[in-house]
């Protein structure tokens, strides 16, 4: 499972993006950006944030941790925001929190060289997943004590946006040109099949047990255990077609 935390304090909200993140603190004493189950995009968001996430982290990715936020709308009942008491008042329960990253920079692509191996590892997962938000626009990348992190992975897996078309894109190339780390990918002749080669079931059945029940349970399907069925045969039949969507090897 995910760590499990429960929200003492609602912080701040983010303005950033149009999911109104918040920073809240938690009863471990931690703090966290958390992404909320009633914001626009709804608990699949936040699916995608666990699937992607811990994903990246078993392939040796650096992602901020990642806990299920517990959330009691009380805690924001000082907050004079009528849009964010809204939001906090429709996502009672369990949300997805990432360990605030204090005094963290935006990455930028020119004052901050990528290792050639970090790069092409990055580009080949966002490939897997279909991450939309990693261009030069909106690169979702942190500078944190000199070091990458990657975060905001939302918009990624949108195949669960269209489960009736789901099975037909499995294959589906990978638009790549604007990635922001593309000048930096130079190992990926290498680096990508190895990644690729990684993607194993085991390692895709790991991170969607970790989905929470309740996330599974309000969309498309009769109950979780249907809803991980359909992520892990999308994400194996995608893993074991590298060769459509793999950036350097795909036609």
């Amino acid at each position: 499972m995910l760590p499990q935390v429960k929200a003492t304090r609602y912080v701040t909200p983010l303005r950033e993006g149009g999911s109104l993140p918040g920073i809240v603190e938690a009863d471990n004493l931690g703090t966290y950006v958390v992404k909320f189950r009633g914001a626009g995009q709804g608990p699949k968001a936040l699916i995608a944030e666990v699937i992607a996430g811990e994903l990246a982290r078993r392939l040796g990715l650096p992602v901020p941790e990642l806990a299920v936020t517990h959330l009691d709308p009380v805690v924001a009942r000082a907050e004079p925001d009528q849009e964010v008491q809204e939001l906090i008042k429709a996502s009672a329960g369990a949300n997805l929190g990432m360990d605030y990253l204090p005094g963290a920079l935006g990455y930028d692509p020119v004052a901050h060289p990528v290792e050639a191996e970090l790069a092409s590892r990055t580009l080949a997962f966002d490939a897997f997943v279909e991450n939309v938000d990693r261009s030069w626009r909106n690169p979702n990348l942190l500078v944190w004590h000199g070091e990458l992190w990657l975060i905001d992975h939302g918009a990624t897996l949108y195949f669960h946006h269209d489960w009736p078309r789901a099975g037909k894109v499995t294959h589906r190339a990978y638009k790549w040109d604007d990635h922001v780390l593309k000048p930096y990918a130079t190992a990926l002749a290498t680096a990508g099949p190895a990644l690729a080669a990684e993607l194993t079931p085991r390692l895709l059945e790991e991170v969607i047990a970790l989905v929470p029940d309740e996330w599974l349970a309000e969309f498309d399907f009769p109950g979780p255990d249907e809803a991980r069925a359909a992520y892990l045969d999308h994400l194996r039949a995608r893993a074991a077609a590298s060769a459509a969507w793999l950036p350097g090897v795909a036609a």
